[in-house]
């Protein structure tokens, strides 16, 4: 072998050897495109964790959660969260499924959170709430008065809940549809993105 050949195979083990001892270093430098976009929507417990969540509701008693959306787009969101509650015959937001199938719940909002999100970051807030309701024995059903939410109260007046035999409970749905602006049409859509809390009114 050459002396020109020698120095060929030492420069090309050097260069195979460099590049393998570099190359963690040179991943944290190195910018891969981003092939995923989507946002997250969560609920966590009152100690943001996922075993905890209310259940058996008491009226007027204070119960908290923390509801998070992550950003994970490629630019800055505006996001409205759309809070809503409905019994178990009421229509339910979809979320999964082909496109053309995920729509919103087409019962009214009660309340709605706003938020900006920058690209590749998290917001987060905590959310305390409580039913005022009572119990009408005659057509054994709930029926509510009001929603407080962050201490501020949300009539309630048309909303009832019935007896629901198979499961044994007066169940209903609070939940949190997340919607974002499009630019395009000045409005905001639905992003289809829902959560929700199953809660069970107790009436004794």
């Amino acid at each position: 072998m050459s002396l020109y050949e020698h120095r060929v195979l030492f420069l090309t083990v050097t260069w195979i050897l460099a590049f393998l001892v570099a190359s963690p270093a040179l991943s944290r430098l190195l910018v891969f495109p981003r092939t995923e976009f989507f946002t997250e929507l969560w609920i966590l417990d009152s100690n943001h964790r996922v075993d905890d969540y209310p259940f058996n509701v008491t009226r007027n008693q204070d119960y908290s959660v923390f509801l998070g959306i992550g950003n994970r787009l490629g630019y800055c969101a505006y996001y409205l969260v759309e809070v809503k509650f409905r019994n178990q015959t009421q229509p339910a937001p979809t979320s999964f499924g082909p496109p053309a199938n995920r729509t919103p719940s087409s019962l009214p909002a009660l309340f709605n959170i706003t938020a900006f999100v920058a690209d590749e970051t998290v917001w987060e807030t905590p959310l305390t709430f409580s039913f005022d309701y009572g119990y009408n024995e005659i057509l054994s059903r709930v029926e509510f008065y009001s929603l407080t939410l962050n201490n501020v109260k949300v009539d309630m007046s048309d909303y009832t809940i019935t007896w629901d035999s198979e499961k044994r409970g007066f169940f209903g749905y609070l939940f949190f549809e997340l919607w974002i602006f499009n630019a395009a049409t000045n409005s905001s859509q639905y992003h289809e993105r829902s959560v929700g809390l199953r809660l069970n009114m107790t009436v004794y």
